[in-house]
């Protein structure tokens, strides 16, 4: 790609977003003079000059839907400047997708042959996660969805004067909708209306995203010059299937029972029936393939009136028989599609999605054999595919818990069991631990009776499991793994073993038994990331987990923990040195290791653009299995629209194999930064530590940032904290609200703080090696992702911002003395970035430059309100006045989301 042609893509890129956002605006104008709201358009955004007196009440609304039309443009003009990128330079000139991904493969030597051998080992996973992150209500994103498509129907250039006409009458009267159709959560929603936000994605817009993406795939094989029967004749590669917490992820969330995980199990295979049943009724109005005029196999008839039989619905047969039996293959989809429906209403169906498989084979096959093999293609393989990805269970459901809530439910067992000292089992040391443990797991005998109760936490906990395992035993399908989160010593991730025999969710082998759900360890702080390795190596030795004879183990990284611990830069490089350890822990041991990545997100939460993520990845550390979490607001932007979500599903699928293909080649040559990154390391974790450990930190947190806020919004369903206690701990604090905190308050501090005096440091104690480190920057991509990332969310601060919300800060001494900190670590980290990088973000990253630019000027009104707003509801919260301070909480929510809209963040 010439310079030339790079920029005047990227300015005829500004402009269009210059223009659509002047339209959407327009119409917004409309929408308010139609419903009255004449006193808000002179603070109408980017429509000229603000008054400077006092916003009218509404101007927050009126900038959170200004934000979110900016985000729409922003996303739709995305997707035209890559279309016009392909057109004039080549698929090939797109970063990070399918087309780029193949040549870059065979530009490692690669044979088709060998590609399609690393596409067999690649398996990717989203999983969806409900965190409090996302703020707005579900019948707000069906409105943005209404706007986007008459968003793209508006590009068509062909529309005449009148149809044009319709189609901003119709944005107009979606945005008066919109205005009337409340933003914020007033009551908090519950885990289903989570799950079911979820649904909607897994169900309804994944599965044609998928379509989409395997064409793209398709076609770029195909322009490679690759042969396609190869392709085909391996099968479904590479594999994409997905995972949710939602309903499993009990960590700190007392509202996830075991009732619930069993509601969120029924609700996710419910829904799978009905996308395949709905696949099949699309599917059953191509098949219109005619008796006259083709041969019916005789299994198909078989098969049909099998099915007719066995439906139970003596009606509903003949009238599907009435209408197609001159058309054989439509009757037979249309009897499939009218089982999974019966099915779900509680009717006998398919018992599994093997025998809903051999259905669709012999749809395959016969339509095959009938000559009609584009049909097979272009319609029976996409839905093969379908079932393959999401079964009868749509996304496996993972069971995440805390260890020291295991701990605590062990106890209770031991208590009950009559074992000596139980009680005290959380604080026995960890040779005590485990030589209980060993012992117990030899023996399939458990403690209880299933009738007897232990204790709360053990009931909730073997009842969970329980649940599980009636899930396995009906239906099979649809687990996924049991997380420890804080792992921290073996015995953490035994204990687990324990309490599944406890609950009948193991099995009987005649080696001893096993677990048939892995059981994965997450590690989180930086301590216990350090340790991760010697643990990892504990447990492939234990022989239960020996006895699953998996070739692979899945490992959990926590992104938002570590860097609440130590901050950014010492968080990323002991979760780069953890991988690397626990890779070769791996290799040791013969094993691949499927790494989960717990990435928030923000930035400060390990979020980052996604191919840039993996190619920063350790050399060897991804063999072919990744997951990574997709949390709150992050799920809507990257997959509220099709385009955009096999945009984003196509750079996971395609960044993953290439980073699998080139992690299996010898590594060129070590990262020329690597052996600066400890001492930089060490001293960006005291700065940062240093600050936080600083006497009255905590109450100039919870005064200068909308903390106190965050922990009463209606946001989410989880609690903001793990054990529910409030103001005094930052340990306790989730990392969530920790990073969202800061955001809002536009410090963005956990994004960047302590980096400036690690490079300050290194500078003034070894010049030549701060320029060791400038010349390796380009040549290093953990280094260079890092350093990129922390720029952006310093670009992101705003110094003068902060000195408003400085203002809450009641202690003047206080408040200077933190200031004095934090503005110098600012403008350290700012000043040596631009040393390093040869010059500012603004002249090197443009199109970073302009999203920022374009939305400053309408945050800074939202800030100052919001500011205000902290204020007096502080004021009366401090004065004892509840109830008004509870009628003025519904404004400062709608700030917090008009903010979050506007930095297309949270936490």
């Amino acid at each position: 790609m010439t310079s030339s042609t790079r920029e005047q893509l990227r300015l005829e890129g500004f402009e269009l977003i210059d223009e659509n956002l002047r339209f959407l605006i327009d119409c917004l104008s409309d929408a308010l003079r139609s419903l009255g709201e004449t006193e808000l358009l002179p603070y109408l955004p980017w429509s000229g000059s603000v008054p400077e007196e006092q916003p009218p009440e509404g101007t927050q609304q009126l900038y959170s839907i200004g934000f979110q039309l900016l985000n729409m443009v922003e996303e739709r003009v995305a997707a035209a400047i890559r279309r016009e990128r392909e057109k004039t330079l080549g698929p090939e000139s797109i970063r990070g997708l399918w087309p780029r991904a193949l040549k870059d493969m065979s530009g490692l030597g690669l044979s088709p042959e060998e590609i399609i051998k690393v596409l067999g080992e690649v398996d990717v996973q989203p999983v969806l996660t409900a965190h409090p992150t996302e703020a707005k209500r579900s019948s707000v994103r069906e409105r943005h969805r209404a706007l986007y498509n008459e968003l793209v129907r508006n590009e068509y250039p062909k529309y005449t004067e009148r149809e044009r006409r319709r189609i901003r009458e119709r944005i107009v009267t979606s945005l008066e909708t919109l205005w009337r159709t409340g933003e914020i959560h007033l009551v908090r929603p519950d885990l289903f209306r989570e799950l079911r936000d979820a649904i909607h994605y897994l169900r309804d817009l994944f599965p044609a995203a998928l379509n989409r993406l395997d064409l793209h795939f398709t076609e770029a094989w195909r322009d490679a010059g690759f042969p396609l029967e190869s392709l085909r004749a391996a099968g479904n590669i590479p594999r994409l299937s997905f995972g949710t917490w939602i309903g499993g992820d009990r960590d700190g969330h007392p509202l996830v029972t075991p009732d619930v995980t069993a509601t969120a199990l029924k609700m996710l295979r419910n829904a799978a029936l009905q996308l395949h049943a709905r696949e099949l009724e699309q599917l059953a109005t191509q098949l219109t393939l005619t008796r006259q005029l083709n041969e019916v196999p005789e299994a198909l008839d078989t098969r049909i009136d099998e099915l007719a039989f066995v439906l139970g619905d003596e009606a509903a047969a003949t009238d599907l028989h009435n209408r197609f039996q001159e058309e054989p293959w439509r009757h037979l989809v249309a009897l499939m599609a009218a089982r999974l429906r019966r099915q779900i209403d509680g009717h006998a169906g398919y018992p599994n999605p093997e025998a809903l498989s051999k259905d669709i084979d012999l749809l395959s096959d016969s339509i095959r054999d009938s000559g009609c093999t584009l049909i097979e293609e272009q319609y029976l393989r996409p839905l093969r595919q379908k079932l393959d990805i999401f079964g009868f269970h749509l996304a496996t459901l993972d069971v995440r818990q805390n260890s020291e809530f295991h701990d605590n439910a062990i106890s209770q067992l031991l208590v009950a069991a009559g074992v000596p000292d139980g009680e005290s089992y959380p604080s026995w040391p960890e040779e005590k631990r485990l030589e209980m443990l060993n012992r117990e797991l030899q023996s399939p005998r458990p403690f209880l009776h299933d009738t007897a109760s232990a204790g709360e936490q053990a009931d909730l906990v073997l009842d969970a499991y329980r649940v599980l395992a009636t899930h396995r035993r009906d239906h099979g399908q649809g687990l996924g793994a049991l997380i420890v989160s804080m792992t921290r010593q073996l015995s953490d991730l035994l204990g687990v073993f324990l309490l599944a025999r406890e609950a009948g969710l193991t099995e009987s082998t005649p080696d001893g038994p096993v677990c048939p759900l892995e059981v994965v360890p997450l590690f989180e702080t930086m301590d216990d990331l350090e340790r991760a390795p010697g643990v990892l190596s504990d447990f492939l030795s234990h022989p239960l987990v020996k006895r699953r004879k998996s070739p692979e183990q899945q490992v959990m990284l926590g992104y938002s923990d570590s860097n609440k611990d130590c901050g950014i830069l010492t968080a990323g490089w002991t979760l780069h040195r953890a991988q690397e350890n626990l890779s070769a822990v791996a290799k040791e041991f013969g094993i691949k290791l499927r790494y989960f990545h717990g990435r928030g997100g923000t930035i400060s939460r390990g979020a980052g653009p996604t191919h840039w993520f993996m190619a920063a990845l350790p050399h060897g550390s991804l063999s072919g299995g990744f997951r990574m979490t997709e949390q709150g607001e992050t799920i809507a932007q990257k997959y509220a629209n099709l385009a955009n979500a096999t945009y984003h599903l196509e750079l996971l699928l395609a960044g993953a194999a290439y980073t699998t293909a080139s992690h299996s080649q010898p590594a060129s040559q070590p990262d020329p930064a690597d052996p600066l990154l400890p001492a930089l390391s060490e001293a960006s974790q005291q700065a940062y530590q240093m600050l936080l450990r600083t006497e009255g930190f905590i109450e100039f947190y919870r005064e200068v940032t909308p903390i106190d806020a965050l922990e009463n919004s209606r946001i989410g369903s989880r609690p903001a904290r793990r054990t529910g206690k409030k103001g005094h701990s930052i340990a306790d604090l989730r990392a969530i609200p920790w990073v969202f905190s800061w955001t809002q308050a536009r410090f963005y501090l956990p994004g960047w703080y302590g980096v400036g005096t690690a490079l300050e440091s290194l500078k003034q104690e070894s010049p030549e090696k701060f320029d060791e480190l400038k010349a390796a920057l380009p040549h290093s991509t953990f280094l260079a992702y890092t350093l990129t990332n922390v720029e952006t969310n310093l670009a992101s601060a705003n110094l003068d911002i902060m000195s408003d919300y400085a203002g809450l800060v009641g202690d003047d001494a206080l408040r200077t003395k933190f200031m004095d900190m934090i503005v110098a670590e600012f403008e350290r980290t700012r000043d040596l970035l631009a040393e390093l990088f040869d010059g500012e973000m603004q002249g090197r990253r443009p199109r970073m430059a302009k999203t920022l630019e374009i939305r400053e000027a309408p945050l800074r009104v939202l800030h100052r309100q919001q500011v205000e707003l902290l204020r007096q509801w502080r004021g009366l919260v401090a004065a004892g006045k509840e109830t008004d301070a509870e009628v003025m909480f519904p404004k400062l929510l709608l700030s917090i989301n008009a903010i979050s809209s506007g930095l297309r963040t949270t936490g």
